[in-house]
């Protein structure tokens, strides 16, 4: 949590910079004072210290303060075990299921309930009002966007996931009002993304992005899903961030399922059945 402040810092307003610098210095004793005191040692108003936690990406300071307190106290710390040359495959097994493990229980304890929340709201009209919901990705990311894109479609949905930047642009330009698009990217640093992020918000279609914290893409879109996990720690290293991003496509194809309600059950039901015949007895 304290880096994803420190990553989100050039991009706040100065007064909000120094709520997160006042946080940096002492995060518990900020977890713990009232909202007068924080305002009064930050020299910011009450407000200003409210919405720097809504920037960077809490619902409201008693969210942030309930976050704050995990990550520095009760929280499981993020320790990376590099994968050495010599490991045996024992030592291997234990170190990325761990990396793992421990990268996922920071989501938890980082993730915005509020920006997630918005995500599924803007995904359940487009798929009620039988809008379009695109899922863009390139790499390993373009991975994640098919299989989002697979999540998706099973509830009825209108969707394609495109890892050609050349597609993407060109789809994008075809969307509307109504529409969603979710990009996917580690770094939020790749062009063909941007470009398509734009075109898309330019056309009045909802755009969500699943970054990191701090990128130029996390500024383009309109509803950021942070996924913040650093990579490159060594040669060996898998992609976590692909397993994270997987994680966050399961829960927003969970909720926006939940909240189009009983009619998906029965097409789930028809899917399943077909498939029996696929298989051997």
């Amino acid at each position: 949590m304290l880096d994803r402040i420190k990553a989100s810092l050039p991009s706040l307003a100065p007064a909000e910079q120094r709520v997160g610098r006042l946080v940096l210095d002492d995060p518990r004793a900020f977890a713990k004072l009232p909202v007068s005191e924080l305002a009064e040692r930050a020299h910011v108003s009450k407000p200003t210290v409210v919405r720097f936690c809504r920037s960077v990406g809490y619902d409201g300071l008693s969210d942030f303060k309930l976050k704050l307190i995990g990550s520095v106290s009760e929280g499981v710390p993020f320790i990376h075990r590099s994968v050495d040359a010599d490991d045996k495959t024992g030592d291997v097994l234990v170190k990325v299921i761990d990396n793992t493990v421990a990268a996922l229980l920071k989501y938890r304890n980082d993730a915005s309930s509020f920006a997630i929340d918005k995500a599924v709201e803007a995904l359940a009209a487009a798929c009620k009002t039988g809008r379009r919901i695109e899922f863009y990705g390139a790499g390993n990311s373009g991975i994640v966007a098919q299989d989002a894109q697979h999540k998706f479609f099973r509830l009825g949905v209108n969707t394609i996931a495109y890892s050609d930047g050349h597609m993407q642009v060109m789809s994008a330009t075809l969307l509307g009002p109504g529409d969603c698009v979710l990009v996917i990217s580690n770094s939020g640093r790749t062009r063909d993304l941007m470009d398509a992020c734009d075109i898309a918000r330019r056309n009045g279609a909802t755009t969500i992005v699943m970054t990191a914290t701090g990128s130029p893409l996390a500024a383009a879109g309109q509803i950021h899903l942070a996924a913040d996990h650093p990579e490159s720690y060594d040669h060996y290293s898998p992609m976590v961030s692909r397993l994270l991003h997987l994680v966050i496509i399961d829960v927003l194809a969970t909720s926006v399922a939940l909240r189009i309600g009983p009619r998906v059950q029965p097409q789930l039901r028809e899917m399943k059945n077909n498939l029996r015949s696929k298989r051997y007895t």
